[in-house]
């Protein structure tokens, strides 16, 4: 963040505010935990503030502090008009293009309203007033969060227990808990400060971990047992799961998390796919070992985006359509999939 961008959010930021934050949609820990964590900074400094989010989180985060207080756009989408209407000050995490926001898009796309984007993603849209954006050395948003209320806004003394749980939960859950784009030891610096804040670690992990139904439980099951495919030619799996399958299995949002990364624990596997029909769309997940870029693929061939091990993307074609594509497109990625790497 540039310096006169600094003094432009303090001096903004000096008088009570109107801030709407805004998540994307599917919001997961990060989102949560980055949007709870800078609500709670704000309210202390003496600003109104509500979070925003275009549809409801997973279940396994409704323990965190505030997080009921959320306004559901896909349950009362004319409060959350109303609140962008109001705010003096937007502020857009996790995210950087208005079309991860779904239903509150064209509420945010005709907002005249001040925007501040603070983001791990690469290649952010130009529509922000400020950008606080690192994709390269930060884990998560939460990190990023964290440096901007600590270290931008001079906030330090105002980070309490419950903003470190916030942002602790962001960063293990961007991390696979410290697994993966965990490389910078800026990441272990920030989780050493939450951890001095006297935050349970162990009963976080618990409470993100291990509270799935057994539905969702049986529901991996059948992932790993009968949609699990394997393409050795390619160093490629994939599972898909279609709207039956999720009906079947009493699917609840957030049952899916995680499901793709099980592709990608073979030995033998550099580049994993997650298929989940919706009403309107195929949602492809898209993971990498190495140097295979998945951000470029799922730009290239998916409408997506994300990071360079680990994006999204979507198809509006049907199931066997989309994998038909898919499989057909790993031709052509045949040799880089294959070639070695460390």
């Amino acid at each position: 963040m540039k310096p006169k961008d600094i003094c432009i959010l303090k001096q903004r930021l000096s008088i009570p505010q109107k801030i709407a934050i805004v998540i994307h949609y599917n919001p997961d820990g990060d989102a949560i935990g980055s949007a709870l964590a800078l609500k709670m900074f704000f309210q202390q400094n003496g600003h109104q503030v509500e979070i925003l989010s275009p549809n409801d989180f997973p279940s396994y985060l409704s323990w965190m502090p505030q997080s009921e207080e959320i306004h559901i756009a896909t349950k009362d989408l004319n409060s959350c008009r109303r609140f962008i209407e109001q705010a003096n000050m937007i502020f857009c995490l996790d995210f950087n293009a208005f079309n991860r926001v779904g239903l509150l898009e064209p509420l945010l796309s005709e907002a005249k309203t001040f925007k501040v984007l603070i983001d791990h993603h690469i290649d952010p849209m130009p529509y922000f007033d400020i950008f606080y954006s690192d994709s390269t050395n930060t884990s998560s948003t939460c990190e990023l969060i964290y440096h901007f209320i600590a270290e931008k806004m001079d906030g330090f003394c105002y980070i309490t227990k419950s903003m470190a749980e916030c942002l602790y939960v962001g960063i293990i859950t961007d991390t696979g808990s410290l697994s993966y784009s965990c490389n910078n030891p800026s990441t272990y610096s920030v989780v050493s400060a939450l951890v001095a804040h006297k935050i349970d670690c162990e009963q976080i992990h618990r409470l993100v971990y291990d509270t799935f139904s057994e539905s969702r439980i049986r529901l991996l099951g059948y992932c790993l047992s009968q949609r699990l495919h394997i393409k050795e030619e390619y160093a490629t799996s994939f599972i898909f799961l279609t709207k039956k399958d999720l009906q079947d299995f009493h699917y609840q949002q957030g049952d899916t998390e995680g499901i793709v990364n099980y592709g990608l624990s073979i030995k033998t596997i550099r580049f994993t796919a997650f298929f989940t029909e919706r009403d309107d769309r195929i949602r492809i997940s898209f993971r990498s070992k190495g140097n295979f870029d998945v951000n470029s693929f799922a730009r290239k061939h998916f409408n997506g985006g994300g990071h360079k091990n680990a994006s999204g993307g979507n198809s509006y074609e049907d199931m066997p359509t989309t994998i038909a594509k898919f499989e057909t497109l790993l031709t052509q990625y045949q040799q880089e999939l294959l070639a070695p790497w460390d």
